[in-house]
């Protein structure tokens, strides 16, 4: 099978990686915008060979859409119009915009949603790595808007990453991920803002930062660019849980205004229930 991926950063190439590795793509090419990008993917050998857009995808069984959401919203269409039999799905953290945009389009069917649920704070061909989708979720979104054959290769593609799949429509995917995803990489940015802010000594915060501090803000070293188009399109729904979760800090700090501290300790235990689904 020869496939096609669209962005070979750390999604498509731990992607590449693991389908070649399974003897499921015999070819992958790979399209970038960044030239540096496709030259440090074959030197990895995360593709075969570098094609532009059309003649890759009109080669292809399979084209994988793993560049940041607003690209690949602006060229899923395009895409679609070169598609004939070919399958496409795209690894986006949000569903229900790039669903719309090609609601109408005549070949929809070919067009998968999806989204592994999987990622690091790294970026670019080099964070590619080995195993990483392995007891993983992935997200199909809206199945039913796409042709029977094209969501089951899907199926196939993730069952051999070794993830187990969970189905939702694209509206409620994306107001989940708010809560579970997009809240937690807005937090990390934020308590890495306000030490920056705080603390001035550098080699203090090297010195002192403990397991808990690095664990809670490595996603600040996420890409903007990967992550500024996320809020916007799921601009409403991180707004609710934003709300949310600014309403629960204003709880922790009354209570130390208010030396409330049994207060305190019942808000702490009542985090502790995490544990029921984070074991």
């Amino acid at each position: 099978m020869t496939i096609s991926i669209i962005g070979i950063g750390l999604i498509g190439g731990s992607m590449s990686l693991a389908l070649k590795e399974k003897g499921f793509a015999d070819r992958v090419i790979g399209i970038d915008a960044n030239p540096v990008h496709c030259k440090k993917a074959l030197e990895l050998g995360l593709v075969d060979e570098i094609k532009e857009l059309k003649e890759a995808v009109l080669a292809s069984d399979l084209v994988i859409l793993a560049t940041p959401i607003n690209a690949a919203e602006a060229l899923l269409p395009v895409v679609l119009d070169l598609c004939d039999k070919q399958v496409v799905m795209d690894v986006g953290s949000t569903k229900k915009t790039i669903c719309e945009s090609v609601a109408n389009h005549t070949h929809r069917g070919r067009f998968v949603a999806t989204h592994p649920m999987w990622g690091t704070e790294y970026s670019g061909p080099e964070a590619a790595v080995k195993g990483a989708f392995e007891d993983k979720a992935a997200v199909i979104c809206s199945k039913e808007d796409s042709d029977a054959d094209a969501v089951a290769l899907v199926e196939q593609v993730y069952d051999l990453l070794g993830m187990h799949l969970v189905y939702m429509n694209a509206e409620a995917h994306d107001v989940h991920v708010a809560y579970v995803s997009h809240i937690s990489h807005i937090t990390s940015f934020a308590l890495a803002n306000t030490v920056l802010e705080k603390e001035r000594e550098e080699d203090a915060i090297f010195e002192l930062a403990s397991g808990g501090f690095e664990s809670t803000v490595r996603l600040a070293k996420s890409n903007p660019a990967m992550w500024v188009p996320i809020f916007m399109q799921n601009r409403d729904n991180v707004l609710d849980v934003l709300n949310e979760h600014i309403a629960q800090l204003r709880k922790f700090k009354a209570c130390l205004e208010k030396e409330n501290y049994d207060y305190l300790k019942e808000l702490i235990e009542n985090a502790n229930g995490i544990k029921r689904i984070l074991k």
